[in-house]
């Protein structure tokens, strides 16, 4: 029993510490689609270049997170305090540009569910 209880404690410990680290938030297409509504916010494509030309949302600007000198480089460049929104293909280049970021000092970042996939399927959230 006390090894029952004891790894309970353990995983639930685990589980705290690792959801403490995610300080930015993942919101999914309709969410990410009516906050880019505001004039207040920065909408960062973390792809690369050709595939950012092949497709992107709109007044999104590109800075690749495959290239780490030069998105720290532009990032450096950006209003920490206002909300950032990156998107990337799939969700796992902007997870870790998102990681990125936080460690950089922005606070305000949220990142698209699924990305510019998800985005691109069926329909796009009307404005």
């Amino acid at each position: 029993m006390k090894l029952v209880l004891s790894l309970i404690f353990i995983s639930l410990f685990s589980f705290q510490t690792q959801a403490q680290g995610l300080k930015y938030q993942i919101l999914d297409k309709v969410s990410f689609a009516d906050s880019l509504k505001s004039k207040q916010v920065l909408l960062i494509d973390v792809r690369r270049p050709e595939e950012f030309e092949a497709g992107k949302i709109e007044n999104a600007q590109n800075i690749n997170v495959l290239e780490p000198e030069n998105f720290n480089i532009e990032i450096e460049k950006l209003d920490k305090s206002k909300p950032i929104y990156i998107y990337c293909r799939s969700g796992n280049r902007s997870g870790k540009a998102a990681q990125i970021m936080q460690d950089a000092g922005f606070t305000k970042i949220f990142d698209l569910e699924g990305g510019y996939l998800n985005w691109t399927a069926d329909e796009q959230p009307e404005d």
